[in-house]
């Protein structure tokens, strides 16, 4: 997943641009933001006693975020999170292909105004990640597991289109069943980034 670096990075770098260059931005935000995204990964670590291995995958997905106020707001959010075929540490001699994943959450985001049209902002929330079967890996049914989340990131939003890039760190905590592919025996940790567009509703 290293390659998704340089895209966010890119991103980041062009929403900096925009904040030497863009007017300001109305002081109220758009009332509703939805946040498409094209491009993104999330990458699952490894346990802590190397009983499941870290694997990444690739991510799509959008939000709908309803803006109570300057300040704050409340998104709910879906990711089809697509497997890739990787190198894992998981008894195969040969690059496998990582089960496909959909995660589903509800956020709440806490925004910090600067008077221009670049807004960082904090987010958390619950939701859920639904694991796909995947016969070669033992995951015989799909399986849903709970899920928690803390991050934040900046939007750029000059008018009725921005761009946004966010970080999320997610965890999963143990359950009395285990999956064969490691979720249940221990927490397990991620980290997901990805770039968006954002059509602004209302503005």
């Amino acid at each position: 997943m290293k390659q998704w670096i340089p895209v966010c990075c890119a991103v980041l770098l062009v929403m900096a641009a925009g904040r030497a260059s863009a007017q300001e931005a109305p002081a109220v935000p758009a009332p509703i933001e939805i946040t498409v995204i094209p491009g993104g990964g999330v990458v699952f670590l490894e346990s802590t006693d190397a009983s499941a291995p870290s694997f990444g995958n690739y991510q799509l997905g959008a939000a709908v975020a309803y803006n109570v106020n300057r300040f704050i707001g409340v998104e709910g959010e879906v990711g089809g999170s697509f497997g890739i075929s990787q190198s894992l540490d998981f008894g195969y001699a040969s690059d496998v292909r990582t089960p496909d994943m959909l995660t589903y959450n509800g956020n709440l985001v806490v925004s910090a105004p600067t008077g221009t049209s670049v807004v960082p902002y904090a987010t958390a929330g619950v939701g859920g990640l639904s694991l796909f079967s995947r016969e070669e890996f033992g995951v015989d049914d799909t399986e849903t597991l709970f899920t928690t989340n803390v991050g934040g990131g900046i939007k750029w939003n000059p008018g009725r289109w921005g761009l946004r890039a966010d970080y999320r760190f997610i965890a999963v905590p143990t359950r009395d069943s285990v999956s064969a592919f490691g979720f249940g025996m221990e927490a397990r940790y991620g980290h997901r980034v990805y770039g968006a567009v954002i059509l602004n509703i209302g503005r």
